[in-house]
């Protein structure tokens, strides 16, 4: 097979704004879906325009939530078919993850066993045990040890495409969806349990994203998830500050974990619910917020304006973070900033000040990275999504923070 040529992300920033949106929007679709669910490319030398390869296949599930998250409200904006195809894509690669695993659990990602990149994916993904499974008569390789962040990222991505496409079609992919894992996860007692009976995790822990899982649930399914979301959010709602408030205790280490508490707390919160348990829910934001607010990102502050209406000063705060992370253009490779931010708190890999976003060390998704990080980075040849991009951008659009000439 010849390797597919395309054009660099880079080369597809222009100046800002909605025409740049569409064009991360076209390659994504282009590029990073070749089997309808995120990843990334391998580029044969950095600057190429030759795929040789596909990597962060692991975290394919997170992704492809988000995304669909993106298209979602950009069909809400747009009305544009193209992004409405791009909604029933993402659903339909999700599906394709819980098809695969034969048993309605989630799959990290999954691959034709007769792809060109197969063997560099299962290679990768190996550290996450390979199985096999048929998916409408194709054989696919999917990589397990399925993780509750890939939950969390697929359910925030269908909440969202349930609040914003009230159609009969969307809307029944959703509650298929949503309803098949979780009866698998509630029939294993919120534990995430392989095909074969292996536990890779547990939800027990955390009340919170077990209620943003079950909120979506009562929403689309209410027959089969009321009662249980009712008697979970009247006993728990009042424990869902605990994770928060300690994870908060420490800004600086598994970043990732203030990505998940906004999108959880984002479907907790975007529609309704008793005072009490609303409450409950606001507390926990709260803190989050107060944690999170001045670190300069653009995907937090409007989950932020999601669910407390506008901010002169944080809106603008978003307009400008997306504005320099647009003319990032892409960047990639290793970023050494130790010599520019003063180390703090006796670490040598962390600053206490907010890095800008212009400087920041080069990441799949910029908003789930410390903005403290002093150094690291990826490997130059591989290309970047633009995801964090597109989301914060659309849904900047949605809630009016962006209009459709800004840049």
């Amino acid at each position: 097979m010849k390797p597919l040529v395309l054009i660099p992300l880079a080369a597809l920033l222009a100046h800002g704004g909605e025409a740049d949106a569409l064009r991360i929007d076209s390659a994504i679709r282009e590029r990073h879906m070749p089997y309808s669910t995120v990843m990334d490319p391998w580029l044969k030398e950095p600057g190429s325009t030759e795929i040789t390869g596909y990597t962060r296949c692991g975290d394919s599930a997170i992704w492809t939530g988000h995304y669909l998250a993106a298209e979602a409200y950009r069909y809400a904006v747009t009305r544009s078919p193209e992004a409405r195809a791009n909604v029933m894509e993402a659903l339909n690669g999700i599906r394709k993850l819980v098809d695969v695993t034969g048993a309605d659990v989630l799959a990290r990602c999954a691959v034709p066993v007769d792809s060109p990149w197969a063997s560099g994916i299962i290679s990768e993904e190996s550290i996450h045990g390979i199985r096999y499974g048929v998916v409408d008569g194709i054989t696919y390789a999917w990589a397990g040890d399925t993780s509750r962040d890939q939950y969390s990222g697929v359910f925030f991505g269908l909440t969202a495409t349930w609040n914003l496409i009230p159609e009969t079609e969307v809307q029944g992919w959703v509650s298929t969806l949503a309803t098949r894992m979780l009866n698998r996860l509630q029939q294993d007692n919120w534990l995430v349990r392989m095909p074969e009976g292996e536990i890779t995790t547990t939800f027990i822990v955390r009340p919170d994203q077990q209620l943003s899982l079950l909120k979506l649930g009562r929403r689309c399914n209410p027959n089969r998830f009321e009662s249980s979301y009712k008697t979970m959010a009247n006993l728990s709602a009042q424990t869902v500050i605990i994770p928060i408030a300690l994870e908060c205790q420490d800004p600086y280490d598994s970043y990732s974990k203030f990505n998940l508490d906004h999108i959880n707390l984002y479907n907790l919160l975007t529609s309704g619910d008793n005072w009490f348990v609303r409450r409950s829910y606001v507390n926990a934001f709260d803190i989050l917020r107060k944690t999170t607010g001045d670190h300069q990102n653009a995907f937090f502050d409007i989950v932020d304006n999601a669910v407390n209406g506008h901010d002169a000063v944080r809106d603008q705060r978003i307009r400008d973070n997306l504005r320099a992370l647009l003319h990032r253009e892409g960047v990639t490779g290793w970023v050494d900033l130790r010599s520019e931010y003063p180390a703090c708190d006796g670490s040598g890999d962390h600053t206490c000040e907010v890095i800008p976003v212009s400087d920041r060390v080069p990441t799949d998704f910029l908003w789930q990275r410390s903005p403290f990080q002093l150094y690291g980075g990826v490997y130059p040849n591989i290309e970047s999504s633009g995801l964090d991009y597109i989301l914060p951008y659309w849904m900047a659009r949605y809630y009016g923070v962006i209009g459709p000439a800004d840049e």
